[in-house]
């Protein structure tokens, strides 16, 4: 079967696996759905802060096929590789979670959720259905939103460059923010001056409203994403699409799954849904701490490269985890050309050499036929035996 039938036959079947996904089996026997609680971007004043969820996916998502997980945790599973999350922080509560995660400051009380969702999207581990990209990395969570989930530039900025300083080797960013470029560029390079890779989402989870109080999809620039440097992100469903109200993003690097996505909370073992360029993110870390884990050899830009050019061509080229981890790609650049070699004019031949070529050449064509007219009378002369002709 050819590749690209095959992979959309896994993704038709991935998205009639989804509902029963989210029904715990009580309501399966009856067929009553029962949805996941939905996760949360920020919490308003009056909110309370997330907690557990009483509701367990017991299969495994559509993500895990759609990412070759399976295969892939054949050659990595992200030990040794420190991704650093900078979200609305991560609960070293999470049972998914436990024991691998460092927290700088207040980062580690996660009032959102969001933070330790994505956390468990990039290294969730344990026995249970859901797990993470890199089950077997290890999670930084730095702070890059105030406590209610509201994010800001300098935030953004000063967590990428702790999280430089606490030594990730993969920095995830959460947020697509409008404006910030000028520091939010210098944290980047920061980042790129010491070999750590950058990944964030190329647009909001949700579209901005316009003046007349509808989602604004249009295209355009958002921070730190915008930076050459950082691998953007933008989402896709099951069936590669998204949904027609979400943001639209400008040449973004890579495309991972990102809607109907089921993850953790910041405690207990239950689980959330959610969809967005941020949960698609969060997968294209998980994968770059595979890659890093395999060949630590490898720079962030041979990393990056390795997940652009091994990707799945498309529209936007979609993440193939398995095919960044084992595809034959240069590591460096183009490789210099040779330099040409001097040419050699030969020497112009002087008269006198001419003259001399001439004159063997000459005396060589009279043997020649001297010889051959000897040829041609001799044996004549012989049988008439050297009598002259009648």
């Amino acid at each position: 079967m050819p590749y690209d039938r095959c992979r959309r036959v896994l993704l038709i079947a991935a998205t009639a696996a989804i509902p029963a996904l989210m029904l715990p089996p009580s309501a399966r026997a009856d067929g009553d759905p029962v949805s996941l609680p939905p996760l949360r971007l920020r919490v308003s004043a009056e909110d309370s802060c997330a907690g557990a969820s009483d509701r367990k996916a017991e299969r495994r998502p559509w993500t895990h096929q759609a990412l070759q997980l399976s295969r892939s945790w054949e050659l990595s599973r992200g030990a040794g590789v420190t991704v650093a999350v900078i979200d609305t922080g991560v609960s070293p509560r999470a049972p998914a979670l436990t024991g691998r995660v460092d927290t700088v400051g207040a980062a580690g009380e996660d009032c959102v959720g969001h933070g330790s969702f994505v956390a468990g999207l990039i290294a969730g581990g344990g026995e249970g259905a859901v797990t993470g990209v890199a089950p077997a990395a290890d999670i930084l969570a730095v702070r890059g939103t105030d406590t209610r989930g509201q994010a800001s530039a300098s935030l953004v900025a000063e967590g990428i460059e702790t999280a430089v300083d606490e030594g990730a080797d993969v920095v995830y960013v959460g947020q697509a923010l409008a404006g910030g470029g000028k520091e939010l560029t210098a944290a980047v390079a920061r980042a790129t001056e010491e070999d750590v890779l950058v990944v964030a989402p190329a647009v909001p989870d949700v579209a901005p409203e316009s003046a007349d109080g509808r989602p604004d999809t249009r295209a355009r620039d958002y921070w730190p994403a915008r930076v050459p440097e950082v691998v953007s992100v933008v989402d896709h469903g099951p069936d590669g699409g998204r949904p027609e109200n979400a943001p639209q993003a400008l040449l973004p690097d890579l495309s991972a799954p990102g809607d109907a996505v089921v993850g953790i909370g910041p405690e207990g073992s239950g689980h959330f849904i959610g969809s967005g360029s941020s949960l698609a993110a969060a997968h294209v870390a998980g994968a770059a701490a595979l890659i890093r884990s395999y060949q630590p050899g490898l720079s962030a830009a041979d990393v990056a490269r390795r997940l652009t050019q091994g990707a799945y061509p498309d529209h936007t080229p979609r993440l193939d985890v398995y095919s960044g981890l084992s595809a034959v790609l240069p590591t460096g650049g183009p490789a210099a050309e040779p330099e040409p070699r001097p040419a050699r004019v030969p020497m112009a031949a002087s008269a006198r050499t001419t003259s001399r070529a001439l004159w063997i050449g000459g005396g060589s064509l009279a043997v020649v036929l001297v010889v051959g007219a000897a040829m041609a009378v001799v044996p004549r002369g012989k049988a008439r035996r050297w009598r002259p002709a009648e």
